[in-house]
């Protein structure tokens, strides 16, 4: 009996490695395009400091942008494989439907709506956001209450102009709100004078007041009026393109709750006895070819680009000219929300 119960988990077992193998090398449209052009489409903001921003040579940085070379580096070997296409918040959603780019890496809030209903899957959260409000020193408001009565600037057809509506008409705050093709033709009218107040994620609102004529004149208002968790995005229909853009996000997370870095990868690659950070680096198993990729996909993502801390500290963090707090982006041990699956 115990010996017909053995053959049967054995069966049963190369049952599912078998199907395991089949479904690891599905086929993947999308990875096979990169591979033949040579490079990934990645879709950004307009122009965000701190998420993606070009400077006057055309090189851009920022959270997202590492993001998309991370992914670069994972799936190609070379982080700079990658061209960036700027897109506005109406224009977002088409350009990655149509197949223009291969993912969005911009601050697109996570919503039922669009994962239900625009043919689109979030891959997880690399920013949790909170929505607030910028205004003048001047008005000496302290919360969203006190802008009762007054103007908001907002980007049109984004999740801060609903969020926005929804918060004040629930409490029977009248305010009014003008929206505008582009976040940066909002702020700029709030800038001018034509509203009271901008609003936007604290993130984004730290990056745009930098673009402001007297920064100095304005601040950010504390109190969120949501939660506005925000990640890559893939269409619908490229299973293993959506499980290597996961987990690329993933891995740099892992790398940082591992304590792995651009600057020690190679020794921890080398000397871990932590099986985890083994299988990571490629040191161990067969992670990167269940995707279709080398086994030194994190290891080239973790070299070339770092980890997420390293990552949020010199785009967004103290070591940027946002000087945000980790806050929400902390790890989870260390107060935060930011955890990852393990690489079992």
């Amino acid at each position: 009996m115990m010996t017909k119960r053995l053959l049967a988990a054995t069966a049963i077992l190369a049952a599912s490695a078998s199907l395991a193998s089949a479904q690891q090398l599905a086929p993947s449209p999308t990875l096979d395009a990169i591979k033949a052009r040579g490079h990934i489409e990645c879709g950004v903001h307009l122009g965000l400091p701190g998420f993606s921003f070009a400077d006057d040579k055309g090189e851009w940085t920022g959270l997202d942008v590492d993001y998309c070379k991370a992914l670069a580096a994972a799936v190609l070997g070379d982080a700079k494989k990658v061209k960036f296409t700027p897109t506005s918040v109406q224009q977002r959603w088409p350009i990655l439907q149509s197949g223009q780019v291969d993912l969005l890496s911009r601050n697109s809030t996570i919503t039922f709506s669009r994962n239900a209903s625009l043919g689109l899957n979030f891959q997880g959260i690399n920013f949790y956001e909170g929505q607030t409000f910028i205004v003048r020193k001047a008005t000496n408001a302290k919360s969203a209450a006190d802008l009762d009565g007054a103007s908001v600037c907002v980007a049109a057809g984004s999740t801060e102009e609903k969020n926005a509506s929804d918060w004040f008409l629930e409490r029977n705050l009248k305010v009014t709100i003008t929206n505008f093709q582009k976040n940066d033709d909002a702020i700029a009218a709030y800038d001018a004078g034509r509203c009271d107040a901008y609003t936007a994620g604290v993130g984004a609102l730290a990056g745009q007041r930098a673009k402001l004529k007297v920064p100095g004149d304005h601040v950010i208002l504390t109190q969120p009026i949501s939660n506005d968790p925000q990640g890559p995005v893939t269409r619908w229909g490229d299973e293993r393109w959506q499980l290597i853009v996961r987990w690329v996000l993933n891995g740099t997370i892992a790398a940082e709750m591992l304590g792995v870095t651009s600057a020690n990868v190679d020794q921890m690659k080398a000397s871990s006895k932590n099986s985890e950070v083994r299988r990571l680096l490629g040191a161990e198993g067969n992670f990167g070819a269940m995707m279709g990729l080398s086994n030194d996909w994190m290891y080239n993502a973790i070299k070339q680009v770092g980890n997420y801390g390293e990552s949020f500290e010199r785009t967004v963090g103290m070591g940027s000219g946002l000087k945000l707090e980790r806050g929400q982006n902390q790890l989870w041990t260390k107060g935060g929300l930011l955890f990852t699956p393990p690489f079992q």
